[in-house]
């Protein structure tokens, strides 16, 4: 007898794919998030209300981060994706 796709299965791979999104991203967000807000309280204080100034500090914080995080969530992306893989093959 084969067993098929059920419910609960697609329900635990809806969840692990969303907690894996997550973690891969929360880094990046978050940084991007203190980045915006520092910039942001910086333009406030010296009235300076140039649009284009926050892009460069955030893409330089966002490439720090993929250069010191980017193993880790390679490596986190690969190893989400050799469980699902496994999990196709075991049907």
């Amino acid at each position: 007898m084969t067993e098929t796709f059920g419910a609960d299965q697609a329900v635990q791979l809806l969840v692990d794919t969303l907690i894996t999104s997550l973690k891969v991203s929360a880094p990046l967000l978050a940084v991007i998030l203190v980045v915006g807000l520092v910039i942001s309280v910086i333009q406030v204080v010296t009235q300076i209300q140039e649009m284009t100034l926050t892009f460069i500090p955030k893409i330089i914080c966002v490439a720090a981060v993929l250069i010191f995080a980017g193993g880790w969530m390679l490596a986190t992306v690969v190893e989400f994706t050799r469980r699902v893989f496994t999990s196709i093959a075991g049907m």
